[in-house]
């Protein structure tokens, strides 16, 4: 579909005020010294202070400030030019070394320079892009020789349900592009706008695969029977900021983790 990153980049667009209003992205308790980042990915990070970090689709930038608050240096890139606006806003009110880039992802090597000693992306991210071997590459082609790669991303099974999770409507395998109009946003489903997305599903072994193939050495796989965010239908919290499908309980998985390195 070739006009997927207009479509994308425009419902992106229309998410960031509701998203920056809402009460999933707390953004007072984010100025006010609250980290964004939850515990799942604070340990697959490890120390970072010190560390040039590279964020891919950092939305609009908070968990690329977090990093900084960590004593990173952090660059965020993402497609969304009202969502970088919010970033680079965000990022001068805390005073934080994170700036940030507008671009599409597969673009960024023509609109960034140098090498980082981590890149980190995560949550909802692999869905919008149609190609993980240029996703890949783009990973290699930042990443310092034994650089380290953190990703933690919901689980390809999650996707196969429809909204409802009444049924499987979608193949776990990547096929043609998932065409979807909805209203409102995860983050505020009351939020008074109507956005068309693109999207596309990618099963565990085409994300390791090229992960692989471009010289990123897997470190850790985890898989997690839940979710670190309220951001789907029929949840229960089952711990403080745990969730699952009310009735499909701890039966299925809900997200995964990979730490990788790049070989030198």
């Amino acid at each position: 579909m070739e006009n997927y990153k207009e479509i994308n980049r425009e419902q992106w667009n229309d998410r960031v005020e509701p998203h920056v209003e809402s009460d999933f992205y707390d953004v007072a308790g984010f100025l006010s010294g609250k980290t964004s980042l939850k515990e799942t990915e604070i340990a697959l990070l490890g120390d970072i202070k010190g560390k040039r970090i590279l964020h891919l689709q950092c939305h609009f930038g908070q968990d690329s400030i977090s990093m900084a608050r960590m004593g990173a240096s952090v660059v965020g890139a993402d497609l969304s030019d009202k969502a970088i606006g919010k970033a680079r806003e965000l990022a001068e009110r805390t005073q934080t070394d994170a700036t940030f880039v507008c671009c599409d992802l597969f673009d960024l090597p023509q609109h960034l320079e140098g090498q980082f000693d981590l890149v980190f992306t995560s949550y909802g991210t692999i869905g919008w892009l149609p190609d993980l071997d240029r996703w890949a590459s783009v990973i290699q082609h930042f990443l310092k020789p034994s650089g380290k790669f953190v990703f933690v991303e919901f689980h390809p099974v999650v996707w196969m349900f429809d909204d409802d999770f009444q049924k499987v409507a979608y193949r776990y395998f990547k096929s043609d592009p998932i065409v979807e109009t909805a209203s409102g946003t995860y983050a505020d489903r009351d939020a008074s706008i109507q956005t068309t997305s693109v999207t596309w599903n990618h099963g565990m072994s085409e994300v390791i695969g090229s992960l692989m193939r471009h010289g990123i050495q897997l470190q850790d796989l985890k898989e997690y029977d839940f979710a670190n965010y309220d951001c789907f239908a029929h949840t229960v919290e089952f711990e403080p900021g745990k969730f699952r499908i009310k009735h499909l309980g701890n039966n299925i998985p809900m997200m995964y983790s990979i730490v990788g390195t790049k070989s030198l």
